[in-house]
């Protein structure tokens, strides 16, 4: 953790930087125009490689916490691991390693939209990890990216060529004949990945939105990643205790013998520790960059992701479905060139 502390005070939206590209738009001298777009370029590069090998590890961690150890309590899961969270980036805060902003009604209120989807997002995604292996999601979150991009170009008045296009629609067909071919399949899980693949969407746009009128309420003016995390993280336990209720897991809760294995805790706080991990550097990636970059290295990422579910958790599969799944992952790789040019 220590070594996300320089790090808290990552360039802000009002620096006139357009973040989709990582270009400065207002260039007022040549050392501007040299210096200050390589240091954005690195600070895309290394989020985009801290957010990667977070979210790789957080799945395959809630895989082995849900089907592994065959825990039926996902709101829970999710729940303990934002109070972890909530927990260490706190104590952080108390030891003066990093900084957050204090909490406020006004705060809260324009952050709220933000975190009911958030909320949701994670909910949606341990239903749907419990039901469907992990290759299958990493294939089926393609979907997110079509939901992203045509988001984009509604609320932010962006354009893509047909090369981009022509990858979405490659990432639809690849989702729709992997389901068919799936021996695995689920309806319940197909069913809560695709309202996940929605929710992540609005997720990284209303954050990108949110961003913006969140920090004029705040006393510093500025809004770093961990207040943001923090935020986040506390919001959730109220709405997860309300969850938890209206899905009955208390009792399921009282009766599990895995809260009594001390193997299980260490997993689960594994995954927690990896969750403020997702948080932090999504927000700082989605920074640096726009919604539509950080959902198309989130496709890149599930190539290796894809191949350690695959072989760690040894999933039945056919030909026709291992080429649905090849298939995906490379119109991922082609939507991330046809973006990038």
């Amino acid at each position: 953790m220590m070594g996300f502390t320089p790090l808290s005070g990552v360039r802000s939206f009002e620096d006139d930087v357009d973040l989709e590209d990582g270009k400065v738009e207002k260039e007022r001298d040549k050392p501007l125009r040299y210096d200050r777009p390589l240091k954005l370029n690195n600070q895309a590069f290394l989020s985009g490689l801290a957010y990667c090998l977070s979210s790789c590890s957080m799945i395959l961690v809630n895989k082995v916490v849900l089907s592994g150890y065959d825990f039926n309590a996902g709101i829970s899961l999710m729940l303990y691991q934002n109070l972890v969270s909530v927990v260490v980036v706190s104590i952080l805060t108390s030891f003066g390693v990093v900084s957050t902003e204090p909490l406020t009604w006004k705060l809260i209120k324009v952050w709220l939209p933000v975190n009911i989807i958030f909320v949701g997002m994670l909910v949606t995604s341990m239903f749907s990890l419990k039901y469907i292996n992990v290759a299958m999601v990493t294939v089926l979150k393609n979907v997110t990216n079509v939901i992203t991009a045509i988001g984009e170009m509604y609320l932010f008045m962006k354009h893509h060529d047909r090369k981009v296009w022509t990858a979405l629609i490659l990432m639809i067909v690849s989702a729709i004949s992997g389901g068919i071919t799936d021996l695995s399949f689920s309806s319940i899980g197909y069913a809560w990945q695709i309202l996940n693949c929605f929710l992540t969407a609005s997720y990284s746009l209303t954050l990108r939105r949110v961003m913006d009128t969140a920090k004029q309420v705040t006393k510093s003016g500025n809004l770093n990643e961990f207040s943001m995390v923090l935020l986040n993280n506390i919001l959730s336990l109220p709405l997860g205790l309300l969850l938890i209720f209206a899905f009955n897991e208390v009792d399921y809760l009282c009766k599990t013998p895995l809260l009594k294995m001390p193997m299980f805790w260490l997993v689960a706080t594994l995954s927690g520790f990896l969750g403020l991990a997702i948080s932090f550097t999504s927000m700082w990636f989605l920074h640096q960059t726009g919604a539509t970059t950080y959902s198309l290295v989130g496709s890149l990422n599930k190539i290796p992701l894809s191949i350690a579910g695959i072989l760690l958790f040894k999933v039945p599969t056919s030909f026709e479905n291992l080429l649905s799944i090849v298939f995906g992952l490379l119109a991922g790789v082609f939507f991330a060139r046809a973006k990038m040019r």
